[in-house]
């Protein structure tokens, strides 16, 4: 049995897409608002989706003098720089420059697509990547958001891929990839440099749809070659790394967003993943990753702590 609107993005991605992959994708966007709470993990709650208590944060911070700064700190984005290494990385591939943005919620507040255009106006890279989450809410509308992402992407290089979060539709996938920008659903594609490849993977949400497989996003990819992954969250880190991806880019966390004095996140809104993943560099058994405290704000639109961030990574040999 098909579920409605299945031929809508059917014709655009089944060449790319086995049809359980979007039957899976589809049916749980269906089922979400009987998800409000607690998503596939029966255990697992999603604030994020329960919409009358960002009217009560709003209020708290208010109360604390807290919200105009917060507001603030959402535009205050900042430029990071990283040295990403990665097992076997060809010479020709070693500084390569990976602009990395995460969990934009583009639709979260007007002037954000704009702030983040002038950041990243002048920053010198060679492929762009994007982690997730375009949309600022779980479910509903998602055209404002790309038509964001339009505007977004003429300030982008000529390379740029993309994965979703947990936050987008599949739907999406078809409007982004007439960006401009590739979306790699379980998929890998090869980027070159003088006879040398390093081999970019990316993989559908693993937090709340949980439509990752590995196994696919890895098939082809010789044994021992240079790799790089792209997944939303760092929920992942054990099973890529032990599925021998070199390297990890992701997001999700925001880092906490609303942190406490240091920078120490309330929460991190993972499923049985150690802090240490959830912000900034991390290494587990050889794999390198960075988890991105992301470009934008989800919830409310509010930073407390933990500034928004664009990372520009340099790729060297790990």
């Amino acid at each position: 049995m098909r579920h409605p609107n299945f031929d809508d993005v059917a014709d655009a991605l089944i060449a790319r897409v086995p049809s359980t992959h979007l039957r899976l994708r589809l049916g749980i966007e269906l089922d979400h608002r009987a998800d409000v709470f607690f998503g596939p993990r029966a255990w697992f709650f999603h604030l994020e989706n329960w919409y009358s208590m960002h009217g009560l944060i709003r209020t708290a911070l208010r109360a604390c003098g807290l919200h105009q700064r917060g507001r603030r700190n959402v535009a205050a984005i900042e430029v990071r720089h990283h040295d990403l290494p990665i097992h076997g990385l060809p010479a020709p591939l070693q500084g390569l420059r990976v602009l990395h943005l995460s969990d934009l919620h583009l639709d979260l507040r007007e002037d954000l697509p704009a702030v983040l255009m002038e950041r990243i106006y002048a920053l010198d890279y060679d492929v762009a990547v994007l982690t997730g989450d375009f949309r600022a809410a779980t479910s509903g509308p998602w055209e404002p958001a790309v038509d964001a992402l339009r505007r977004l992407r003429s300030q982008l290089g000529e390379s740029v891929f993309a994965v979703l979060g947990n936050h987008d539709s599949i739907h999406m996938v078809p409007a982004i990839e007439a960006c401009g920008i590739r979306v790699l659903l379980n998929e890998w594609v090869p980027l070159e440099r003088d006879g040398e490849v390093l081999y970019l993977a990316g993989v559908d949400d693993p937090h709340y749809f949980r439509a990752d497989n590995l196994e696919r996003a890895a098939d082809g990819i010789p044994a021992g070659s240079a790799s790089l992954l792209l997944a939303h969250s760092p929920e992942i880190y054990r099973r890529a790394s032990h599925a021998g991806f070199g390297a990890m880019l992701c997001g999700h966390t925001h880092g906490g967003q609303i942190c406490l004095p240091g920078g120490f996140p309330v929460l991190t809104d993972t499923y049985r993943c150690p802090r240490r993943y959830c912000r900034g560099a991390w290494e587990y058994r050889g794999m390198h990753g960075y988890t991105s405290v992301g470009s934008g704000a989800s919830v409310v639109d509010v930073r407390l702590n933990c500034p928004p961030e664009v990372t520009l990574h340099r790729l060297i040999a790990g």
